[in-house]
């Protein structure tokens, strides 16, 4: 019989933010720069899926590697850290652009995940993704991160913290109340499971 290690986990924040407020809001600034455009779900084919407003409401803009070459070497430095000390999985790398998320007032995304279970548009295979909260916590009301776990109670994110989990974690963001929520959601890829 095999065990996995006691030490795994499928869900990881860090302690503290690894941005600052001023940090946070030059990645805002950054990603109001970039050609924003309403979210899709799902995979239709290699470049998108499909406007599904009973599902996700929010826009998104993709920052480019080149346009912020430290934020990108912060958050791969963190997600190693993450990978070794939670998850143990074997060559991750960062694979994609980092997506920059505004949730408006009845904003929200529905139960999903994040990997493609069919394995169609892969390698590298989604295996940790990433969520870093930009704004304020009281800059808005509702848009809460949450995951079907057991308990499902949704962590408490600071300005600038950021979690990361299984990508094959089912989780949502709740409808917006009240303000916009703003957040960088990014995703790590390596070899197929074994």
């Amino acid at each position: 019989m095999i065990f996995e290690p006691k030490w795994k986990s499928l869900l990881a924040n860090t302690i503290k933010p690894i941005f600052t407020p001023q940090q946070c809001q030059d990645i805002i600034n950054m990603g109001h720069k970039q050609k924003s455009e309403e979210a899709k779900v799902g995979h239709t084919d290699k470049a998108g899926g499909n406007y599904d407003t009973k599902k996700r409401i929010t826009t998104i803009s993709w920052i480019p590697f080149k346009e912020m070459p430290e934020m990108y070497h912060m958050i791969d430095r963190t997600m190693q850290q993450a990978n070794g000390n939670h998850f143990g999985y074997e060559g991750m790398t960062l694979t994609e652009p980092a997506q920059f998320t505004e949730y408006p007032k009845g904003g929200f995304y529905d139960w999903h995940m994040d990997a493609d279970v069919n394995c169609q548009f892969e390698p590298p295979v989604r295996k940790i993704s990433m969520t870093i909260l930009l704004s304020n916590p009281s800059e808005f009301e509702g848009g809460d991160l949450e995951f079907m776990t057991e308990g499902n109670k949704p962590p408490q994110l600071m300005q600038g913290q950021a979690i990361f989990f299984c990508s094959l974690l089912r989780h949502r963001v709740n409808k917006v109340k009240k303000g916009i929520r703003r957040s960088l959601v990014m995703w790590f890829g390596g070899p197929p499971f074994k």
